[in-house]
């Protein structure tokens, strides 16, 4: 026989007997959790929808199809001329580019200037694809 801290002896029935509650109480509490989950799921899904983050304030990254330097690359391509980044950054959100940056216009701009190998520098402020 098994002791426990209360000094009470337990015989192998009532230990499985234990066990066997132990894991009903575990399988309820996961059907309960999930219930809660798949409504947690629904409020956040119309939080978004209304423009917020969702995620009770949890911030999460915005995910894109393209990264960012094609979707700078393709805004570009479009234009077919010499671009501000104010404008570089318009086009790319009004394209679906999506970021939770404070400071998106920044990044563009660094963007800009790390990928030499696809874009160039114009005039001052202005940038192009490279030719």
């Amino acid at each position: 026989m098994i002791r426990l801290r209360g000094g009470g002896n337990l015989s192998i029935d009532e230990l499985e007997r234990m066990l066997a509650d132990r894991k009903t109480r575990v399988t309820k509490l996961m059907k309960q959790r999930d219930k809660l989950q798949a409504k947690l799921d629904g409020l956040d899904r119309e939080i978004v929808s209304l423009g917020g983050n969702g995620r009770g304030g949890r911030r999460t990254r915005a995910r894109n199809d393209v990264s960012l330097v094609d979707a700078i690359e393709t805004a570009m391509g479009k234009s077919g001329k010499p671009m501000r980044v104010g404008e570089i950054t318009e086009a790319v959100q009004s394209a679906g580019y999506r970021s939770n940056s404070a400071n998106f216009r920044g990044i563009v701009n660094q963007t800009l200037i790390k990928e030499r190998k696809r874009f160039d520098q114009a005039a001052r402020g202005l940038y192009q694809l490279k030719k």
